[in-house]
């Protein structure tokens, strides 16, 4: 084993942020006081990241969660060693992600040789360049299909998700056998998200039209639908899973109160 590299870090402890400091090895990394702990990357069963902190779950049961916060590099470093160490199904590849944003193709974007990892929550792609997280319940579709690369027809896994409200593709390539096997891995750990029930044809519609970004009223006025069949069509759409609640929309009348101050003010400008 090398020896440690210490850096300064945040640590989240009861709640609060405690200044210490991490040492980074190539097996390991140790978290100083208050922790005082020593993780392997190989007990590490998910990885998350937030603006700049990292979300680390090591053991069996992912009982043990640390909450990291530091600087850029040294979140990579960290990062680099968990993912193309950790206990999680993992390959060499080359990808490409983001491939497609909004249906354009993602300017600039090029083939990357790296690591693929399968964590408990999300899909990770490592290169000396990028790391790409894809969080599992904003995948929406994975499909085996072939793409045009330097003029052959190439094997790829495609992978659809939600970025910031836009459906995203990125693209796996390398050999059939192994993408047959990343396939069938990323379909089981998708899903959960998969959409078991079947949905009738007018609460189809009123997904397609919100999927088009259409807001409540345009909704009713294009499916001729009262406000509260609407409401009842949203209900089923968050009962399933498939929609969440954006924000509430106040339905209001005037109370006596605010009919007698309109009927004054139309009064006085009469006057």
């Amino acid at each position: 084993m090398g020896a440690m590299k210490s850096v300064p870090v945040k640590v989240e402890h009861e709640g609060k942020w405690i200044p210490t400091t991490m040492g980074i090895a190539e097996d390991r990394f140790r978290i100083d006081a208050p922790l005082n702990q020593v993780i392997f990357y190989k007990s590490v069963v998910d990885l998350d990241e937030k603006k700049n902190q990292v979300i680390i779950t090591a053991g069996g049961e992912g009982e043990a969660v640390y909450r990291i916060a530091s600087v850029e590099k040294v979140l990579r470093i960290v990062k680099r060693f968990i993912i193309t160490q950790a206990s999680a199904y993992r390959l060499n590849a080359f990808f490409m992600s983001p491939a497609i944003r909004g249906g354009v193709l993602v300017q600039n974007t090029q083939w990357e040789k790296g690591v693929i990892a399968v964590m408990k929550t999300g899909i990770w792609f490592v290169s000396q360049e990028k790391q790409v997280c894809i969080l599992l319940d904003e995948v929406t579709g994975i499909e085996l299909t072939s793409r045009e690369i330097q003029e052959k027809n190439l094997d790829v896994v495609k992978i659809d998700h939600l970025a910031e409200n836009e459906v995203v593709t990125s693209f796996v390539l390398c050999p059939l056998t192994t993408l047959q096997v990343l396939y069938n891995f990323l379909k089981e750990a998708t899903d959960e998200t998969e959409v078991r029930e079947e949905i009738d044809p007018l609460t189809g519609q009123v997904a397609m039209l919100v999927y088009s970004g259409m807001d409540s009223s345009t909704i009713e006025n294009m499916l001729k639908l009262a406000h509260k069949d609407l409401d009842a069509v949203y209900e089923s759409l968050l009962d399933s899973g498939l929609a969440e609640v954006l924000y509430i929309r106040k339905e209001i009348q005037l109370t006596p109160k605010g009919v007698r101050y309109i009927s004054e003010s139309v009064k006085s400008s009469i006057d």
